[in-house]
């Protein structure tokens, strides 16, 4: 994709927290330091991103921000702003889990953009420039069989001409591990998409001990469409987030009695450490500062004896991001899945 028309191929990508980032090329596929995209009123481009206060006053920053602790206090630094988070208003930080996809959605010569977010929903963002030079506009939710787009959680689009009919369709991955397909039956300008078709099913996460001893399909797909076998047919790749359990040695009697002991250990640590998180951030939190300062540096030493005490045992499943190949049957016609 050559976003800015430069003749060197940019990479676009979207981020737990929800900005986009170009990666802008440059001679021999070199690539430039990410920066977050912005839209035609200068503003980072985000959507659902921004500063939000619950109804029990806390504060809920949705988007790329860290905290900086100081003597003066904590605070959060979003885009500029720094923001004190206090016991009466304390600020958690959250993302909305952007994936983007670069493509001319009206057929007018530039990129336009899809981006997903972690709600299951696809939003179109508009190039109200050029090739060239690009400015994006307001977002649009994407509508099929005529209401708002919205699969499993985790929306991945990506743009294919899926049934070979001349114009663009929308294949979605989601958090289920499923993909979709929303066939266009509008026009090359004017994409009206019809209502969801499955082409893979769902995957599966297990945490714990249960978690597969094999490789298995799992969660938050994210699809690539290629003629993969150069059949003339479009095949699937499906990117994963998925669990399985470590190949590990065989624990002797002692090694078990003493991993029961420190299993036992750690479920009472994190039983503790639940407690403080609804002491301190909870409905009912602490709002006098000297107690809540107390029960922070309380926290502190908590968490640091969960990491011990997980760093004494074995890893009971490990994660993994695998890539799945579905390959089109050759028997199937064209213009069918």
């Amino acid at each position: 994709m050559d976003l800015n028309g430069d003749g060197q191929l940019d990479m676009i990508s979207g981020s737990w927290p929800g900005e986009l980032f170009l990666f802008r090329g440059g001679p021999d596929r070199s690539f430039a330091a990410p920066e977050m995209l912005k839209d035609k009123n200068d503003e980072y481009i985000n959507i659902g991103g921004g500063i939000t206060e619950q109804p029990d006053g806390s504060i809920y920053i949705t988007g790329h921000a860290e905290f900086e602790k100081t003597p003066e206090g904590t605070f959060a630094v979003y885009h500029g702003k720094r923001i004190e988070s206090t016991t009466d208003k304390p600020i958690s930080i959250t993302g909305t889990a952007s994936a983007v996809h670069a493509v001319d959605w009206d057929v007018d010569g530039d990129f336009d953009l899809l981006v997903g977010d972690i709600g299951g929903s696809v939003y179109l963002i508009p190039n109200e420039g050029t090739a060239t030079s690009y400015s994006f506009g307001k977002e649009e939710q994407i509508r099929a069989g005529n209401k708002p787009l919205r699969v499993n959680g985790d929306a991945g689009p990506f743009i294919a001409d899926w049934d070979a009919d001349g114009d663009i369709d929308l294949l979605v991955g989601d958090g289920s591990g499923g993909v979709s397909l929303f066939r266009n039956t509008g026009k090359s300008k004017t994409p009206i998409l019809a209502a969801a078709e499955q082409l893979v099913a769902p995957g599966s996460t297990i945490y714990g001990n249960d978690a597969p001893a094999e490789p298995q399909r799992g969660v938050r797909s994210k699809v690539c469409a290629a003629d993969w076998n150069g059949d003339g047919l479009l095949d699937l790749l499906v990117g994963d987030f998925a669990t399985q359990k470590p190949d590990l040695p065989e624990l002797t009697a002692e090694e078990k009695v003493e991993h029961a002991k420190l299993r036992k250990e750690l479920e009472s640590v994190q039983k503790r450490f639940s407690e403080l998180i609804s002491k301190l951030y909870g409905p009912s939190r602490v709002k006098d500062k000297a107690e809540s300062e107390k029960l922070q540096e309380e926290m502190k030493t908590v968490s640091q004896e969960m990491q011990d005490l997980r760093g004494k045992l074995p890893p009971e499943y490990e994660t993994h991001g695998w890539v799945w190949l579905f390959i089109r049957k050759s028997s199937e016609k064209r213009n069918d899945t």
